[in-house]
């Protein structure tokens, strides 16, 4: 409650449309955690909760946990969704298709992967161990459909943020992608991939490469 006042405070406003925690929280007892929010919800401090990156069973206990006591129930998911990471299409996927919950996931560029040359460095590329952890060991095979997203961009004669973002945005049920904009250019650009649309075959095409990756970001 504390958190969410200093919140408001900062954000100079009387409630927020959506509250999201940061993962799961391991010493918690869930239930604590779900009332807890409920409260921030009645208490008109939020309108809307969300969680981000977990495994889909914690994710649908906590649902079923505020469902049984009549409290305010996760809406959206903010988890790691992009071209070269695709496992939460195993379960967070489906389980939130079924239940009608919102993704908003993050990296959607693989932190920018998707969308530069391999030979091209930034001060993030090779000071970001959390990015490093996350796609050096599979960075050859991903290679492959970073190539794609290239080929595809120059086919349509668009930028590579359309493409991956394109991709990431017919699938069902993301509806708003987390970006990491440092600039207003960022943000000029990717608006562009809402009204970017690839075919099925250009879908097929950039997943075909896909090998399975070690789960990362849950805990």
């Amino acid at each position: 409650m504390s958190q969410i006042d200093q919140s408001l405070q900062r954000l100079q406003t009387d409630y927020v449309d959506l509250y999201i925690i940061h993962r799961w929280d391991y010493d918690t007892p869930i239930e604590e955690t779900m009332e807890a929010l409920n409260d921030v919800v009645k208490a008109g401090k939020a309108r809307y909760i969300g969680a981000s990156a977990m495994y889909a069973y914690q994710f649908q206990k906590a649902n079923n946990i505020a469902e049984k006591n009549g409290w305010a129930k996760f809406i959206s998911m903010q988890n790691h969704l992009n071209l070269i990471y695709r496992e939460e299409e195993r379960e967070m996927l489906p389980y939130c298709r079924s239940e009608k919950i919102a993704l908003t996931p993050y990296s959607p560029m693989a932190s920018g992967r998707l969308i530069r040359d391999r030979s091209d460095t930034t001060k993030r590329s090779t000071t970001d161990e959390a990015q490093k952890a996350k796609y050096d060991e599979t960075a050859d095979r991903d290679q492959l459909i970073i190539d794609r997203v290239t080929e595809l961009a120059v086919k349509y004669d668009t930028n590579r943020v359309n493409i991956a973002l394109g991709w990431l945005l017919q699938k069902n049920p993301v509806v708003a992608p987390v970006i990491g904009a440092t600039k207003m250019s960022h943000i000029e650009t990717a608006v562009g991939a809402v009204d970017f649309k690839l075919t099925q075959e250009d879908v097929l095409y950039l997943e075909e490469p896909y090998i399975p990756h070690k789960v990362i970001g849950h805990n």
